[in-house]
């Protein structure tokens, strides 16, 4: 499986009380390495070394120079191929996460993107599918005219090589800032999307989850769109087929969790699970995510907090 999508410096700071405006909230800050697509390549080699097998899960993205060995590293320790992209112009993208633990982990983002969004055709090339059976493309490429251009050429040579193809929308403010329309252009061609309730609304103007999951299975071959601790719901061009319950979770951060389900189920669905079978799975990893801080996986042979990048003063 190849993934193409961001890798992100993520800066986590979980408060419990509510932010004090103008003075100081008492926080526990950690950098951390993250980024949506990178989230779900981690979960996906995660679940594929769980089940003994699966096909290997590789990166592509682009990050800023003074980083790019730092993020690698983690990477290759989650079992992840990078396949980086060194961006002597732009920092790699940073992502600050307010995570209000009183709320039971809700998140906020501030985002500066770096070079996530200078990835570009130049950077495309169709041997990059040799040996992969299954494409991913992280929704945050659908946000900067470069990046789509990306995702077209990627769609132009999955289709040629008949592999399969997936997108996370991402970001339902995204999404708007951008516009309905360009979106579903990009996404024209796409297999299986794998949107969160807010994305779904946006994509279709449905209001009701389940009605928007339907008509998105209508668009699509196949559509999941996850509900947080609601689970999953499935649907295909005959309409909704599973709906999948989370199992309980005390949540602390819930950064990451959507990317969790993502890797989970696209590790077991590109192995021959049914659709159902791997919302079982994507929801068993969204529900651990929620536990941990961050957006990745706990590494059984690294320590809790895995350094700092370079360049960044923790």
């Amino acid at each position: 499986m190849l993934v193409v999508g961001d890798v992100v410096t993520d800066v986590v700071a979980r408060h419990t009380t509510p932010l004090a405006p103008g003075t100081d909230t008492v926080a526990r800050i950690r950098i951390l390495p993250g980024g949506a697509g990178a989230n779900a390549a981690c979960w996906a080699a995660r679940s594929r070394g769980e089940s003994g097998g699966g096909p290997e899960v590789r990166l592509l993205g682009r990050v800023g120079r003074a980083e790019a060995d730092w993020h690698a590293g983690r990477l290759r320790a989650a079992g992840v191929r990078p396949l980086l992209i060194p961006d002597g112009s732009a920092p790699t993208a940073t992502v600050v996460a307010l995570v209000d633990a009183g709320t039971g982990g809700e998140r906020t983002f501030l985002t500066d993107s770096g070079a996530v969004l200078r990835i570009g055709p130049a950077d495309w090339s169709p041997e990059l599918l040799d040996g992969v059976g299954h494409l991913y493309l992280s929704g945050y490429l659908l946000f900067a005219d470069t990046a789509v251009r990306l995702v077209r050429l990627a769609l132009e040579s999955a289709r040629d090589r008949g592999v399969t193809v997936s997108v996370d929308p991402a970001s339902a403010g995204f999404i708007a800032r951008r516009g309905t329309e360009p979106v579903l252009a990009a996404l024209r061609g796409v297999d299986l999307v794998l949107p969160n309730a807010d994305e779904a609304r946006l994509l279709t103007g449905i209001a009701d989850p389940m009605s928007a999951a339907e008509a998105l299975g209508r668009r699509f071959r196949l559509a999941v769109v996850t509900l947080g601790a609601g689970g999953a719901v499935v649907a295909g061009s005959g309409g909704i087929t599973a709906r999948v319950p989370a199992p309980r979770a005390e949540a602390v951060d819930s950064t990451g969790a959507g990317d969790a389900f993502t890797g989970a189920f696209l590790a077991a669905w590109t192995t021959g699970a049914d659709p159902a079978d791997a919302a079982v799975e994507g929801c068993r990893a969204g529900a651990e995510a929620v536990t941990l801080t961050g957006g990745r996986p706990l590494l059984p042979d690294t320590p809790y907090e895995p350094g700092t990048p370079p360049g960044v003063t923790g």
